[in-house]
């Protein structure tokens, strides 16, 4: 249809022409209500939005000489974090003369992914020192 004829019958119905495919030959167009149409798109826009998940990094913070049933708190914690489907960084702090048992949070580190192993969890950084932190990242 030519477009003067087209503009005509939307503006006979009091509805707007609004091009839908200009790069197809000859080009789609509708005729149709111009701020309902943008508001239809704008409301799939936010649907789609709220079904996105962002991932989060959850910071989980011990000392290496955590007793045990604090220890089970944080490996149930981070199975939390991890079944919501955020990335978790474990931080084993050394204080003053700590820092000469470096070996002892590495221990520690390497316990906790020993206990984590049965869970669907990758290890995206393995145990390294980050100033007087041995900090390991876990992804789901």
């Amino acid at each position: 249809m030519a477009t003067p004829k087209a503009l005509a019958m939307a503006e006979e119905k009091g509805l707007d022409l609004i091009v839908v495919s200009p790069n197809q030959e000859p080009p789609v167009a509708k005729i149709l209500d111009y701020g309902k149409y943008k508001y239809e798109i704008e409301k799939r826009a936010k649907e789609s939005k709220k079904k996105q998940h962002t991932v989060e990094i959850k910071e989980i913070k011990v000392r290496y000489k955590i007793d045990v049933n604090d220890y089970n708190v944080k490996i149930n914690a981070i199975k939390k974090f991890i079944a919501k489907g955020n990335k978790v960084k474990l931080v084993v702090m050394l204080r003053g003369r700590e820092m000469q048992h470096n070996h002892l949070a590495y221990d520690l580190a390497n316990r906790f992914l020993a206990d984590l192993e049965g869970e669907k969890i990758t290890v995206e950084k393995k145990p390294s020192m980050d100033g007087r932190n041995v900090v390991t990242i876990l992804a789901p």
